[in-house]
């Protein structure tokens, strides 16, 4: 037994102690790493190709013209190219206007009144132009309308629309996206404002609110958000006001009134203590003194009467 437990280790022995032994490890040793250096490297190269390709498919495109896709950072533009040649035919309907103002901002049409929701914007010379887009978006309605003269909307981020009215000649579809100044329409008629002429009919809504268009010519498309939600506060702020009048102001002025009402107080005390005072002091004054109401003593007038009556039979006799 112990002979062929010897057996194994003795051949190992005798195999390192050959010369080509060791250089046999070294070799089958370099050759290993050597094959996983290679492995490792085509595993990096094949991660780098699939990074080339996709940098190849980002890129494919470039140099190609493209839609601002955060129209926010967009500064709001007028819908014409010559905006110093255009004249406001019809100003926005502002409920805080004064009444001339609001007047001037109806439409009258069909014998009734309309507040008008955007701007008529017309040249000065009265002829026709191009309709730009005041706000890169994409176009979400084209309508044909006799009497708003044909619709144009385009849709922004936030709930912001734009509306391109009295429009002829349309340039663009349902789906298709516009770069701001681009042309959609041609400027055009309608029948509700037949007053204005050839003109645009433009219109900014948020949350399909109306606003004024001029209030936001060459301000970013951020402040028709920042306005909303200001006005927003606005609105709720007299309801909690009113809440803490009803609250607060009528108890404390009742009670205040009811405290400083000093009529009905002193009326009530003088009732109670100065009349019957003076009562009881005069009708103890009478009787202490002998006197009537009227002042007069009622001794007196015995006394007196009885004089008269001793004179008269004094005479007599």
């Amino acid at each position: 037994m112990r002979e062929e437990e010897k057996k194994p280790t003795s051949t190992i022995r005798r195999i390192l102690k050959q010369r080509w032994a060791l250089s046999a490890i070294y070799i089958a040793s370099a050759a290993i790493i050597l094959a996983a250096a290679f492995l490792l490297q085509n595993s990096f190269g094949d991660s780098a190709k699939d990074g080339k390709e996709e940098s190849a498919e980002t890129g494919k495109n470039y140099g190609e013209p493209s839609v601002e896709v955060n129209s926010n950072l967009e500064t709001i533009k007028m819908p014409v190219a010559n905006a110093d040649k255009s004249v406001i035919k019809k100003q926005f309907y502002d409920v805080n206007a004064d009444e001339k103002a609001q007047e001037d901002a109806l439409v009258f049409y069909n014998n009734r009144y309309e507040q008008n929701k955007g701007i008529d914007i017309a040249m000065e010379d009265g002829k026709s132009f191009d309709v730009k887009a005041s706000l890169s978006g994409n176009v979400t309605k084209v309508q044909d309308d006799a009497l708003l003269g044909n619709l144009v909307e385009v849709e922004h981020e936030d709930g912001v629309v734009t509306r391109y009215q009295s429009v002829k000649d349309i340039k663009v579809a349902v789906g298709d996206k516009v770069k701001q100044g681009q042309a959609i329409a041609t400027a055009g008629k309608s029948q509700i404002n037949e007053e204005a002429g050839v003109h645009v009919h433009f219109e900014i809504r948020k949350d399909n609110i109306a606003l004024n268009p001029l209030d936001f010519v060459d301000k970013q498309a951020s402040a028709i958000q920042s306005a909303t939600e200001a006005e927003a506060d606005k609105e709720e702020t007299p309801a909690v006001e009113g809440s803490e009048a009803d609250k607060e102001t009528p108890a404390v002025e009742g009670s205040e009134a009811d405290k400083e009402e000093t009529p009905a107080v002193e009326g009530s005390e003088a009732d109670k203590e100065e009349t019957p005072a003076v009562d009881e002091t005069d009708g103890s004054t009478d009787l202490e003194s002998g006197t009537d109401e009227e002042g007069s003593v009622p001794g007196e007038d015995t006394t007196e009467e009885s004089d008269s009556l001793k004179e008269s039979l004094n005479q007599s006799n």
